[in-house]
C-alpha cells in the first residue's frame, strides 16, 4: 500500500475522511455496483471480504491513524455527466447506502477545491451520487467562505408505525423510516433515559438490542443492509420555527453519532410529517448529543415518499497522506 491522501472535515462534530489519491482501483459502471464490488463477493456492508479497497478502509478507521468513529467516503466517478462526483461512504465496520452529515462535507469540499464553481456571495449546488441515489449538496456562500451546506436527500418513506419491542427489560414501541438506509426511532424517555453525555453507555447498549430485534420484520425483509440505525430521542419545547429535538444516533455494535446525523435527520423529518407535527414551511431543530444542530424541512410528497433538506455547517479539520510501513508489525492498525 502507497501513500493514501485526505482531506478531514467534520459536519456538526462527527469526522469524515474525504480519500482523494492513493486508491486501488474501482471497479464498476455505477456507485452502487462500486458498492456492490468494494463488499465483495459473499460478503456483506458490516462484513466486507478482504480486499485492496478495504484494506484502504481498515487503515484510515483504525487506530493509530484513525478510531472508532471516524467515517469517510471513496471518491469515484459520478453515475453520468449530471453529477459531480460520485462517492463510498464507510465507516468503522464497513460500507453504508446513505451518510448525510458526509454528504455534507463533500460539498464544502468541492467548492473548497474548484471542483464546483461557486459565488462569494450566493448558494452553489454540489450533485453527488451515493449509493442510494442521487442526492444534493446546496452550498452557502458570504464573502467567499462557506457559512453552511443544505444536504437533499432521495425520498424518504415511513416504513412502519408502533413496532412492539422489548428493550433494557422495557417493552417499547418503535417507528421505523428509509432515508437511504433503514432507521429505527423511540423516546429515550420510554426507556427512562434522556440524550446526556453522562448516560451514553446505556443509550448505545438500548440502540444495539433495538438494532438487532426487528431484523425479522417484513418491511426490512431485503432491505439493503437491515436496519442501519436506531435513533433515540428527547422531546424539547418548540420553537417558533417548529420542533425541537435532541437525539443520539447509535449504528452497529454501539458507534455514537456525534452530530445531530444527517439521513437519520431525514428519517425523524418523515415520521414527523406522518404524524402532522412538521407542516410544509415548518422546520424542525435536530440537537445532538455534543450541543450541535441540523435544521430540516420537508419539502414535498413523491410517490409516497417526502422529499426533506437537512442543513448544517461543516468545516476542513485537515489533510493528511497516509503510510503503511512494510516492517510495521500492527498492519492497517487495531480496534478496542
Amino acid at each position: 500500500m502507497g501513500r493514501v491522501s485526505t482531506v478531514d472535515y467534520h459536519a456538526a462534530g462527527e469526522p469524515f475522511r474525504i480519500v482523494v489519491a492513493g486508491l486501488p482501483p474501482v471497479p464498476g459502471d455505477t456507485v452502487a455496483e462500486r458498492r456492490a464490488i468494494a463488499i465483495g463477493a459473499g460478503g456483506s456492508a458490516t462484513a466486507p471480504r478482504p480486499g485492496p479497497l478495504d484494506d484502504v478502509r481498515r487503515l484510515l478507521t483504525r487506530e493509530p491513524r484513525g478510531h472508532a468513529g471516524m467515517s469517510g467516503g471513496f471518491v469515484v466517478p459520478a453515475d453520468d455527466g449530471e453529477a459531480h462526483v460520485g462517492v463510498l461512504f464507510w465507516h468503522r465496520d464497513g460500507y453504508s447506502t446513505a451518510c448525510g452529515h458526509g454528504t455534507m462535507a463533500l460539498g464544502a469540499w468541492a467548492v473548497d477545491t474548484g471542483l464546483v464553481d461557486a459565488p462569494d456571495d450566493g448558494t452553489a449546488l454540489v450533485r453527488i451520487d451515493v449509493p442510494s441515489g442521487r442526492v444534493g449538496a446546496t452550498v452557502h456562500r458570504r464573502g467567499g467562505r462557506t457559512t453552511a451546506v443544505t444536504f437533499r436527500n432521495v425520498p424518504t418513506r415511513v416504513l412502519a408505525r408502533k413496532v412492539d419491542l422489548t428493550v433494557l427489560g422495557h417493552p417499547v414501541a418503535v417507528d421505523l423510516a428509509d432515508s437511504g438506509a433503514a432507521y429505527a426511532s423511540l423516546p429515550a424517555a420510554a426507556l427512562g433515559l434522556s440524550v446526556v453525555p453522562d448516560r451514553l453507555a446505556d443509550l448505545a447498549a438500548a440502540g444495539r438490542e433495538v438494532r438487532a430485534a426487528p431484523a425479522g420484520h417484513p418491511v426490512l425483509a431485503g432491505h439493503r443492509d437491515g436496519l442501519y440505525g436506531v435513533i433515540l430521542y428527547d422531546e424539547l419545547p418548540d420553537t417558533p420555527s417548529g420542533p425541537h429535538q435532541r437525539n443520539v444516533t447509535v449504528f452497529a455494535d454501539g458507534r455514537i453519532d456525534r452530530s445531530p446525523c444527517g439521513s437519520g435527520t431525514s428519517a425523524r423529518l418523515a415520521l414527523l410529517a406522518d404524524d402532522g407535527a412538521l407542516a410544509p414551511g415548518r422546520t424542525l431543530r435536530h440537537d445532538s448529543v455534543i450541543g450541535t444542530t441540523f435544521t430540516g424541512r420537508v419539502r414535498a410528497p413523491r410517490g409516497g415518499a417526502v422529499v426533506t433538506e437537512v442543513t448544517g455547517a461543516a468545516h476542513r479539520t485537515g489533510e493528511h497522506r497516509f503510510v503503511l510501513d512494510p516492517e510495521d508489525t500492527l498492519g492497517p492498525g487495531f480496534l478496542l
